[in-house]
């Protein structure tokens, strides 16, 4: 995967970008199925590496979004 890091950060700032647009516009569960694969992305490369802590605030952001996802299918 390391030699796709680039095109990740690309579609990472997408599924950020079309996460966001989502949660403005109430287009419910989108920004969860969105943002999920953003927050793993960021954490997995770790991108900025001098701040480690946003690195484990995404993979809480993660689990978090993992709860919400099975929530939905739950309660769906």
């Amino acid at each position: 995967m390391a030699r796709y890091e680039q095109e990740l950060k690309w579609l990472a700032l997408a599924l950020g970008l079309a996460s966001t647009l989502a949660l403005v516009n109430s287009w419910h569960p989108w920004p969860l199925f969105l943002g999920l694969p953003f927050c793993m992305l960021w954490a997995y490369f770790g991108w900025l590496r001098t701040e480690r802590q946003l690195q484990y605030i995404n993979i809480v952001f993660t689990g978090l979004y993992l709860y919400g996802i099975g929530k939905y299918f739950i309660t769906g």
